[in-house]
């Protein structure tokens, strides 16, 4: 879990300045990014997503509690921007039928093996891999996830259990981290 930020900075940061912004979001774009391209499977509306987030999470700075930990406050603000960009017009004009294949570690690359799990979580209903990514590919806590999502650890569970049960039968047969995680 990340340290909750310091009462001086977030001040300072409300105070309009940058660096000190900077000191309490930036530890939090690379995994808003991970979140982001989860739920969009598409590397530029993910960071259009993020950086939108980003600009919102500077004008409401004022919502976040001072000694609070950013990541489920942030993580909540790019959840909403990926769901208003999946409700965009120009989403299901511009959408490809499969995600574009990439090499090496990047983000993309979340397939496990020859599985193509993006297809797979692009088949899930938005709830569920919301769940699924925030537990899972960005490995945070059950109780992390229900604050981000703003729903009960227990529908939590429910969406991460569902979401696996789901895409159960695309992962080919080989042993998932998902599975080993439990």
């Amino acid at each position: 879990m990340t340290d909750p930020i310091g009462a001086d900075l977030l001040r300072q940061a409300r105070a309009g300045d940058r660096q000190a912004f900077d000191a309490v979001m930036g530890p939090h774009l690379e995994p808003a990014f991970r979140f982001a391209f989860g739920l969009l499977h598409d590397r530029e509306a993910a960071e259009d997503a993020v950086q939108e987030a980003t600009l919102k999470a500077w004008r409401k700075l004022a919502n976040l509690r001072s000694g609070s930990d950013p990541r489920p406050w942030f993580f909540g603000i790019v959840a909403n921007q990926c769901r208003s960009t999946v409700r965009g017009r120009w989403w299901s004009v511009l959408r490809l039928t499969a995600p574009p294949r990439s090499v090496g570690s990047s983000p993309e690359n979340v397939a496990v093996g020859a599985v193509d799990l993006r297809r797979a979580l692009a088949q899930l209903r938005p709830e569920q891999r919301e769940a699924l990514v925030l537990r899972h590919y960005l490995d945070l806590s059950v109780e992390e996830v229900a604050r981000i999502t703003r729903v009960p650890v227990g529908t939590v569970k429910s969406r991460v259990s569902r979401a696996i049960e789901h895409i159960r039968p695309h992962l080919d047969g080989t042993q998932s981290v998902l599975e080993a995680k439990g």
